[in-house]
């Protein structure tokens, strides 16, 4: 468990001795190092005898890990968007239910190799939002097609390869993953 002990202490301007002291019953300035730090296990009762005497809730001296990533729907290089070859995800600050991200393996149109594409799935009724937009269209046996949606009667990706020939999406997919965040590591 991450605790934020040492920095709740010091923010209240205490000593190890003085929180020691403040415990229910008291302890010493070894045992409180020893939890800030890590080399003991805090378990629920250390933590609600330290909350009591730095007087905080308890929930103030634990932080927990963010573990949210997106899962890769295709990767992207100069031969087009394909699936993955094995299951992958890629760290994300904040996602939004349902978002899926194409990696990019190789540079391509305005993206670099190492970037990462977060997509909005849209439904049939929401195809128009991705007009002049980058998008992601699943394709029969596990493929996909990824470029700039420029028709939707029917529906039209040009690749974003110089030359590429446009792809006619007939019938159209059961959805479009619509680009909205370019995720590149500076």
């Amino acid at each position: 468990m991450i605790t934020a002990i040492r920095e709740v202490r010091r923010a209240k301007g205490l000593t190890l001795e003085e929180v020691g002291r403040r415990c229910d019953p008291p302890t010493t300035a070894q045992t409180i190092g020893r939890l800030e730090v890590g080399t003991r296990t805090v378990s629920v009762a250390w933590l609600n005898r330290i909350a009591a005497a730095l007087e905080v809730e308890a929930a103030d001296l634990v932080t927990l890990p963010v573990r949210s990533a997106l899962p890769v729907a295709a990767v992207l290089d100069d031969g087009g968007a394909r699936a993955p070859r094995r299951p992958a995800t890629v760290p994300a600050p904040t996602a939004t239910p349902g978002t899926v991200a194409i990696t990019v393996a190789g540079g391509i149109g305005n993206y670099r190799a190492g970037d990462t594409v977060w997509l909005t799935p849209l439904g049939p009724e929401r195809f128009g939002e991705a007009l002049h937009r980058d998008a992601l269209a699943p394709l029969p046996a596990g493929r996909f097609a990824f470029g700039r949606l420029v028709a939707l009667d029917p529906l039209v990706l040009l690749g974003l390869a110089p030359g590429a020939k446009p792809v006619t999406l007939n019938p159209a997919p059961a959805w479009l993953g619509v680009a909205v965040r370019l995720v590149r590591d500076l």
